[in-house]
């Protein structure tokens, strides 16, 4: 397609206030920020067009057509970059509300008008370029974690072994390939800040195109060859002698060896062993019964009777994709997800905008912007308890009672020929209890078609031929599937890990794991953990922003190692326990802390153990750089 039809396209598919942000750079007139009116999102649209009149639209996109093509075709240069002031009245004219005053030395590093990687480690001094050649770190998993710690290590040219169980990079988006699976954040965001994407084919990505761009990344670094594929660890164990990890491994042939290094970083997740329901009769059923993250793509369910236990977010997607196949589909369902209006979730991105991103200036930078405002922190009140709310136990606060309306009102249009559907898929718990769903329509599509059925009655087993409700009712099947979650809160489970006096971590946990920052535990030095306890996120953002703190953070620990000379590094106990109190209290005052809510957000002491409860800005300032006085660092072991 020409250029000039492609950028006719992508003004009409522009996100329009990102776009004006672009305009103020390619012309350097901040006065457009006075001339074009604040734009206004509302709460369930899209948001692209900011809220403007069609005649506002019409001098935004003439504008912006005159200023793109003069910079394009006249080959126009950049005037000099907004100055700080303009830059934060345009940070908050995106937002569409003026943007507290802490959250802009983070905003801005996630904007990135630059260009630099902030989060690059940059080992250039002499000292560190000295520490760094004695330095050896053990990374278990080259999922998205994984892969963004290798590249880290390779920058701060740091010696590095990753070991991987898989074939693969990717972990989840390797592991999980049942139909629909596709992320449920927006690409734009859920990508590495370093590396932008702007040719993704949908809105939200598919699992194959995600696996593709994690396999493109592994690559692009180089990373392939420090990665050990088909190979489990074992256990790492602390020698307090020689102040080393060793690392026992096995490889796929049952070869096993022992690794040494001076930091060992798990990045295994919590997302990755597959959980069957703790419902009597579990395996007795006859024909095939899998769980849907370890897919049987060999089982061909066309003309079959499929049961399906579980309505989570595996579920949310599958069902809709196998439903018009099968000949009848039971759906078990013991509590209905929250269903959040989104339109675009299976969309694709459109020429136009791709165009826009891949050539005009900055506009991929403030479109990226916007989405991570208004998918972090902007929500993040409505799921905060006010201690004098005496309403219903069903909300947990005013704004999270209108946040429900407006859900429910959102919701019920779908049911309208189906009345009989509304009050199953309704959740009787607060917005936020539990983790809620991307909904373009498809899950009640499916749930009303003929050959499908929602059973909210308890299951009281399965046996050989389906499942038995506690009614008496029972429904035979073909095909059994799992959509029942994962051991989220069994951290580390697939190995053990031996610190100082030969104490195992779970052991010290005793079912409630807790960790400094979620990455530091006493008496485990130089051993890390990314993605672990208290770092899920519930309403506000991408793991991978955690991630990116996480491996900041990291880094700077083996920096403060190699600075202060120091052999070992392990967060205070002190530090450690009043760090995961204050954690505890913020959690009991979040929806998902609400002592009415059950998920898997709570391990087995009813505690929450998953999810970070305060702003994203919180763990960005407090990942910049590690504390000295947190950790006790020792010259030896």
């Amino acid at each position: 397609m020409p250029r000039e039809d492609l950028l006719e396209l992508g003004l009409m598919q522009a996100h329009l206030p990102a776009l004006l942000m672009a305009l103020v750079h390619v012309t350097g007139d901040a006065s457009l920020l006075d001339e074009f009116p604040r734009p206004v999102y509302d709460f369930f649209a899209e948001g692209r067009l900011g809220g403007y009149n069609e005649e506002t639209q019409s001098r935004l996109r003439a504008r912006a057509k005159a200023a793109i093509e003069a910079y394009l075709v006249n080959g126009q240069t950049l005037p000099p970059a907004p100055s700080p002031a303009t830059l934060h009245k345009m940070m908050n004219f995106v937002a569409g509300v003026d943007i507290p005053e802490h959250y802009l030395p983070f905003m801005e590093e996630e904007l990135g008008i630059s260009g630099e990687d902030a989060k690059h480690p940059h080992w250039e001094s002499p000292k560190l370029q000295a520490a760094r050649k004695d330095m050896r770190v053990v990374v278990i998993g080259a999922g998205m974690s994984g892969i963004l710690s290798a590249i880290r290590l390779q920058q701060a040219g740091i010696a590095f072994d990753v070991i991987e169980k898989n074939p693969d990079v990717g972990g989840t988006w390797l592991e999980n390939t049942y139909p629909g699976c596709r992320v449920d954040n927006p690409n734009h965001m859920y990508s590495f800040s370093f590396e932008p994407n702007h040719d993704w084919p949908y809105h939200y990505s598919t699992q194959d195109v995600l696996l593709d761009y994690f396999r493109r990344t592994a690559d692009k670094y180089g990373l392939r060859k420090h990665i050990r594929f088909g190979t489990q660890v074992l256990e790492t164990r602390f020698d307090e002698k020689t102040a080393k990890w060793h690392v026992t491994i096995k490889d796929k042939s049952g070869k096993e060896e022992t690794l040494v290094a001076d930091a060992v970083i798990s990045a295994v997740g919590q997302l990755n062993q597959p959980k069957m329901p703790d419902i009597p009769g579990v395996g007795s059923f006859k024909g095939p019964a899998f769980h849907s993250a370890t897919w049987r793509h060999d089982v061909d369910l066309k003309g079959k009777r499929v049961n399906v236990i579980g309505t989570g977010a595996s579920a949310f997607q599958f069902v809709p994709e196998i439903a018009p196949d099968v000949k009848e589909l039971k759906v078990f369902q013991r509590t209905p997800p929250w269903l959040g209006p989104t339109p675009d979730y299976h969309d694709k991105v459109g020429e136009g905008k791709k165009w826009l991103l891949e050539h005009v200036p900055f506009y991929a930078k403030w479109y990226r912007f916007w989405i991570f405002w208004m998918m972090t922190d902007g929500i993040y009140e409505f799921v905060k308890t006010d201690p004098t709310w005496n309403g219903s136990p069903n909300a947990v606060s005013p704004n999270n009672a209108l946040l429900r309306e407006m859900l429910t009102a959102a919701i019920k249009p779908q049911t309208d020929d189906a009345p009989w559907l509304f009050d199953k898929i309704i959740p009787d718990y607060p917005f936020g209890g539990k983790r809620s769903l991307r909904d373009n329509g498809k899950w009640v599509e499916a749930l009303k078609r003929p050959n499908v059925a929602l059973v909210t009655e308890p299951i009281a087993e399965i046996n050989a031929t389906g499942v038995k409700t506690k009614d008496g009712k029972q429904y035979d099947s073909d095909v059994l599937i799992y959509g029942t979650g994962f051991h989220a809160s069994n951290f580390l489970r697939t190995f053990k890990v031996y610190g100082r006096g030969g104490q195992e971590l779970h052991d010290r946990w005793n079912g409630d794991a807790r960790a400094y920052l979620g990455m530091t535990v006493p008496g485990f030095p130089n051993f890390f953990m990314i993605y672990g306890p208290n770092t899920n996120i519930v309403v506000n953002g991408s793991i991978i922003f955690f991630s990116e703190c996480s491996v900041r953070y990291i880094i700077g620990c083996l920096r403060l190692l190699a600075e202060t000379g120091s052999a070992t590094l392990e967060p205070k106990e002190k530090v450690h326990d009043t760090f995961n109190a204050r954690v505890d209290e913020a959690n009991k005052m979040m929806a998902w802390g609400a002592p009415q809510v059950t998920s898997w957000y709570k391990n087995a002491t009813g505690r929450v153990s998953q999810n970070w409860p305060f702003p994203l800005v919180e763990y960005w300032s407090a990942t910049l750089n590690p504390n000295p006085n947190d950790f006790e660092l020792r010259k030896s072991a």
